[in-house]
């Protein structure tokens, strides 16, 4: 008996975009969440790689100037085994795979073993990083071209460009990877006549929240760059289209630009907040230190409640999930009034076609149940079912029962700690939490070394949040409700109070 070969997988080559994970396309966005491998480079921005499902093998291959984790021979190889095993690959490159990223030669070993594969064109960072830097990469008066030329030296090779082509096409030239390169190709660019006063700009890491540029004119380019120690990724950009930048620069004004904030709410509901902050401006890096998981339950007979409570999103996910196991739907909740603690809960709700009747003026469960029974909201004649985690705030059940209400706790989902993650504290501005529990895996994760915690910035969403978070050494502030919207609002209103107070050196 001959075993038979798995039938070959196949390869996506996916250009992830120049880093922020807002210019990734919506196609190579959905190969990725379908990939089996990942394969990727440096240049891919940390919003894209939260996008890798969680089961999928990463196969990290980064390539940095004169440094190679892996080469590019063996990367070709990778590729060819993966889809060999009859695996769906994606290789993950920065920008456009085509763009100067060696993406035809990782093609054509496969198509050399008859391996289909599928390309997925991505932004270049040499329009997008002009174009978070204000600057056109054409403009009708001042340029009618664009010409993308590589700056790249190989180790002890010469650097071999036409500069006089160069100057006689007159267009916008862009070159990139060309940092070590630059003070070669501006000189040679002057002395093939082009004028010294001539408009131009570095801008490093582009599109990301620590993007800089430098503008000047190409005679005194090389000396900022230096001044500046600018280093890989940046783009050169050398036309008069760079004398638009300061007009045209919309980045620069975001007002969280140049923040790094870490997020360790659960990875399936931290996209609403890092979302909202890297619109802004912000880097946000995701260390999830929870996550919740539905458990299974009884649906019990729901006929006798007349009040359901659902104390998170989280709940009503898992309830509507158990519900559907059992082919039952929303109907069977008609005539039964509906509490939700928060507006992220209301909103799960909703997302099922239900409106939350009421929702407490703050978001937790001891001012919904004085807020309930003040109202006369619920009462002794009612029945509650109250939907919610393992772990439950006994607030909400202890002040009903009090109340001599008759109530059932059904425990619909779990909360379970992460694997602990390496932080440098230090390099982040604010660390927002959005719940105790986030509090609790964030702390473990440094329980060797508490004094770590001192001036960490802690950004909560709630009273009960800021409560844990206020038994360790961590600079708290609250949001003024408890939202996610409202903890964006807090972060700018606190970045504008820095920039006008910084603090003083010692």
């Amino acid at each position: 008996m001959f075993e038979d070969k798995p039938k070959p997988g196949k390869v996506i080559l996916v250009g992830a975009g120049p880093g922020d994970a807002g210019l990734m396309t919506i196609k190579g966005l959905q190969a990725l969440r379908q990939a089996e491998v990942v394969v990727y480079d440096r240049l891919v921005g940390g919003g894209i790689l939260e996008q890798i499902p969680e089961q999928a093998e990463k196969i990290y291959v980064g390539k940095n100037v004169g440094h190679h984790v892996v080469p590019q021979e063996r990367i070709n190889e990778i590729l060819l085994e993966k889809a060999l095993e009859g695996k769906r690959v994606v290789r993950l490159k920065g920008g456009d795979g085509f763009v100067f990223g060696r993406g035809g030669e990782e093609l054509e070993g496969l198509g050399v073993h008859g391996i289909p594969f599928e390309v997925v064109p991505g932004i270049t960072s040499a329009i997008a990083a002009p174009a978070y830097a204000g600057i056109p990469v054409t403009h009708r008066e001042l340029s009618a071209s664009l010409h993308i030329i590589t700056g790249h030296l190989k180790d002890g090779a010469e650097l071999k460009l036409d500069y006089d082509a160069l100057v006689r096409l007159g267009g916008t030239l862009i070159f990139m990877m060309s940092v070590s390169s630059l003070p070669e190709i501006a000189a040679g660019l002057i002395q093939a006549g082009m004028s010294q006063e001539m408009p131009c700009a570095v801008v490093e890491n582009g599109t990301l929240s620590r993007q800089r540029k430098l503008v000047g004119t190409l005679s005194m380019i090389d000396q900022a760059v230096k001044e500046n120690k600018v280093k890989s990724p940046a783009v050169f950009v050398v036309g008069h289209v760079c004398q638009l930048s300061e007009r045209f620069d919309w980045f620069s004004a975001l007002p969280l630009l140049g923040k790094r904030i870490l997020v360790t709410r659960p990875k399936a509901t931290a996209s609403k907040l890092s979302e909202r902050l890297r619109a802004l401006g912000a880097e946000v890096v995701l260390a999830p230190t929870i996550r919740t998981r539905s458990v299974s339950f009884e649906m019990p007979d729901l006929s006798p409640y007349t009040v359901l409570i659902f104390t998170s999103a989280a709940g009503v996910s898992s309830f509507f999930d158990a519900m559907d196991r059992v082919e039952l739907d929303a109907r069977v909740l008609y005539g039964k009034r509906i509490a939700a603690v928060g507006n992220e809960t209301a909103a799960a709700l909703k997302a099922c076609g239900l409106k939350a009747d009421f929702v407490p003026s703050v978001f937790c469960g001891e001012t919904l149940a004085e807020e309930m029974l003040a109202s006369g909201w619920v009462g002794t004649a009612d029945r509650v079912l109250i939907a919610g985690a393992a772990v439950m705030a006994q607030a909400l059940p202890d002040l009903l029962s009090a109340a001599e209400i008759e109530l059932k706790c059904l425990v619909v989902y779990e909360t379970e700690a992460l694997p602990c993650q390496a932080m440098e504290l230090e390099a982040f501005d604010w660390v927002t939490f959005t719940s105790a529990s986030c509090v609790e895996g964030f702390v473990r994760c440094v329980n060797d070394a508490p004094e770590r915690l001192k001036g960490v910035k802690a950004l909560c969403i709630g009273a009960q949040t800021a409560a844990e978070a206020s038994k360790y050494p961590m600079d708290i502030v609250v949001a003024k409700e408890a939202t996610i919207d409202a903890m964006v609002e807090r972060i700018c209103e606190e970045t504008v109070k820095e920039n006008e107070h910084p603090t003083k050196e010692a």
